[in-house]
């Protein structure tokens, strides 16, 4: 038997999948890390626990198989996140992840040395605080003496591919989250570098999504488990990755996905690089080679984290969607804007920060969970309009840790007005991994992956209107 590794780099841990031939999981591993935050909008982690993780989860799988052959193994991992090498390879500080908030400034420098339509024209996306380009500058800015160390540039999942092969390269639909990526043509935007005063030379080339990149060293092994000389592969972005673990592609138009994690994300497959003309949603490559629309909420299962943490002593989960199942729609008139980390799509503002309104001495701890889980579903409401305007969405499958509650997706379903559908069997980003690297290796040919449909949720009469006007009214942003 023969099989092959994925593993899935996320926010709070890394999660590894072995699949066979048949597509069947034959093991799991996973392992945590702490996130890094010593001032407010900044978010950070140090490479080297995703390093001591990934060691110790590989070790794990290889301890699981039985014989089998490993014939490749590929990463998906966190997108837009720098992890800033010396010559020597040595990381020069903590990785700057994907929901950290410092680069504002670097952010309009871009923009004003481009122009915001003709970046979208070139790249897809406007400049983004969370993208990687930003990063760059502020680290030219406000870390001369690292900066003038600086040799490469990585990804967080190409770090952890360079580990393992010594082979530094990223693939597009990681690298069209970095702000510079000419998506049409598939490589560094030249003409982009130079308004910012930056040198391809700093960035790794572009390969293929699933395309071999490098073999296991022997090094590597030793810490890993691994044989040395097993195929590695250009990976993909958690999402590009999750996505086409779904089966999501150009064959299944109209059907796109819905994605309750620490953010939540809207994606739609799309044919060509069509950018929505004001960037409000992003345009990425996809992991089939194609495209896709992206729209992010910044906190979606961060909003419940933190109401947990701090109004509900820890609860679970189910306890506050219990809470929340007792109240009406409205939540009795309170409001819940879920911008605790900025915003990212469709207002693109990293200074918004969130809120509660319509708070009386009625408000009780149900209204506020309600409103809660209101707040982000509007939030990605306002995705899903701007989608709209340029793809037809005639349904979303549900994934992530959110998507567990029958009582979200169903008003999700009543705010989206579309169909929410629960895919059954556990596919997320590892395991789209580590179907890349069965592509990648020649184990498997076309698609003929896609799962099967569970629970189908359907927009119902629940009556949201006054609620989402309210929000409407009350955010302290309109929209663009």
């Amino acid at each position: 038997m023969a099989v092959t590794l994925g593993l899935d780099l996320g926010t709070s841990s890394a999660r590894g999948v072995v699949l066979d031939p048949d597509l069947r999981v034959r093991a799991t591993a996973e392992r945590q890390y702490p996130l890094l935050s010593d001032r407010p909008g900044w978010s950070e982690q140090d490479p080297a626990h995703w390093w001591a993780a990934v060691c110790a989860l590989l070790q794990e799988l290889t301890g699981q198989l039985a014989g089998e052959e490993v014939l490749g193994i590929a990463f998906s991992g966190q997108m837009h996140g720098l992890v800033p090498l010396a010559s020597d390879g040595g990381v020069l500080r903590n990785a700057i992840l994907w929901n950290d908030q410092r680069t504002g400034r670097e952010a309009r420098i871009i923009s004003d040395a481009v122009g915001d339509r003709e970046l979208i024209r070139r790249t897809g996306n406007p400049a983004i605080t969370g993208f990687q380009l930003p990063k760059i500058l502020w680290l030219r800015e406000h870390e001369p003496e690292r900066f003038r160390r600086l040799s490469l540039a990585l990804l967080p999942k190409d770090w952890l591919t360079l580990k393992l092969t010594g082979e530094a390269a990223t693939e597009p639909s990681d690298a069209s989250g970095c702000g510079c990526l000419n998506l049409e043509g598939g490589d560094w935007d030249d003409a982009v570098l130079a308004a910012v005063g930056l040198d391809r030379s700093i960035l790794p080339p572009v390969r293929p999504t699933g395309s071999v990149v490098g073999r296991v060293t022997k090094a590597a092994a030793a810490e890993t488990g691994l044989q040395a000389g097993v195929p590695v592969l250009a990976g993909a972005g958690d999402n590009a990755a999750a996505n086409l673990a779904l089966g999501l592609g150009t064959h299944r138009p109209g059907l796109g996905s819905l994605s309750l994690g620490t953010s939540g994300v809207i994606f739609a497959p799309l044919d060509a690089p069509e950018p929505d003309p004001e960037g409000r949603v992003h345009l990425f490559g996809h992991a089939d080679g194609r495209y896709c629309l992206l729209g992010v909420t910044l906190a979606a299962g961060g909003s419940l984290a933190w109401f947990r943490r701090v109004m509900m002593n820890s609860a679970s989960f189910e306890r506050i969607t219990e809470l929340a199942e007792g109240t009406r729609p409205g939540a009795g008139g309170v409001t819940f804007h879920p911008y605790l980390s900025g915003e990212r799509s469709p207002l693109l503002d990293p200074d918004l920060r969130g809120s509660f309104s319509g708070l009386s001495l009625a408000t009780g701890p149900g209204e506020l969970a309600r409103a809660v889980l209101e707040g982000v579903a509007f939030s990605l409401l306002d995705v899903a309009d701007v989608m709209r305007r340029s793809t037809r969405l005639t349904g979303l499958l549900a994934l992530g840790g959110g998507a567990a509650s029958d009582f979200w997706l169903q008003m999700f379903a009543d705010v989206l007005k579309v169909e929410i559908m629960r895919p059954t069997g556990a596919r997320d980003a590892a395991w789209g991994a580590a179907l890349l690297a069965q592509h990648g290796v020649g184990a498997r040919e076309g698609s003929g992956h896609e799962p099967g449909t569970g629970t189908v949720f359907r927009p119902g009469p629940a009556d949201y209107r006054a609620a989402r006007e309210r929000y409407l009214l009350s955010r302290p942003a309109s929209l663009p």
